[in-house]
């Protein structure tokens, strides 16, 4: 179910070329019944409180989703499982916990995907999409609500909406006051700078960016707002989640670890 409702399946350049064959979805099939534990990263307390809280929500076998284990784990191909990466693994498996990874599927899904959710939170209707990715289309964009009638109320919408300390969200000013037309790309996508402002957007949010962007954005007349590279893919697997508990009838729980970045 979940390889077909995030595309994994069929999105295959959801991982680099140069990392070999596809890791994407589930690296073990569970036994028995599910309570869900959902996370952002890869980090090994993640996954070794996870496989303590499984225990605590429900008496029977559990799966983890992580929306980007396979950007730390993986990245660099099919390799054996051992070191660090065994340690971070050791506790689910110990425990026959599985663990389903979606990346790009999950930020681009058009319900539950990390764009389309910090859309809805932020009262924008996504109207298309942009910003080519090898062949997909991953930004969501559309028209700012009423409500936020400047960028600086964008920016701190954005902190409320995604629980940041006020101040968070760092603004580029280099658009006009009032935003119209905002894309949407979670994550560290400041590269794509160039594409939002080719769509024809005035404003583009994004989690994080290099040095050199504050002159892309100043030079093409757009405002960009890093709010946070984990803080805006943090939506989607809670979005995945809630969905996964009303379709199955599961318990779930989210394990935060915010980084600061």
């Amino acid at each position: 179910y979940l390889e077909l409702s995030t595309g994994v399946t069929d999105i295959r350049w959801a991982v680099p070329e140069e990392a070999g064959p596809q890791l994407l979805g589930l690296t073990k099939h569970p036994n028995g019944d599910l309570a869900v534990i959902v996370g952002h990263d890869h980090p090994s307390y993640f996954l070794f409180h996870a496989s303590g809280e499984v225990e605590d929500l429900h008496p029977v076998p559990g799966m983890t989703v992580d929306g980007d284990t396979i950007g730390g784990l993986f990245w660099d191909g099919n390799v054996p499982v051992t070191g660090r990466r065994y340690r971070r693994l050791a506790a689910l498996l110990d425990h026959d916990i599985p663990l389903y990874a979606a990346h790009n599927p999950l930020d681009v899904h058009p319900e539950v995907g990390n764009n389309a959710v910090l859309a809805e939170r932020l009262g924008i209707k996504v109207e298309g999409w942009f910003g080519n990715y090898r062949g997909v289309s991953i930004g969501a964009w559309g028209h700012s609500p009423a409500s936020l009638s400047t960028r600086e109320a964008l920016a701190m919408e954005l902190d409320r909406v995604l629980h940041t300390m006020k101040g968070s969200a760092r603004v580029i000013a280099g658009g006009p006051e009032k935003p119209g037309r905002i894309g949407i790309i979670t994550g560290g996508a400041g590269s794509m700078i160039a594409a939002a402002g080719a769509a024809g957007l005035d404003t583009f949010i994004t989690g994080e960016g290099p040095h050199h962007t504050y002159f892309d954005a100043m030079e093409l007349g757009l405002n960009v707002i890093y709010a946070g590279h984990y803080a805006t893919e943090t939506l989607g697997v809670q979005a995945m989640a809630s969905h996964l508990a009303d379709q199955f009838d599961l318990e779930w729980d989210f394990h935060d670890h915010p980084t600061g970045l």
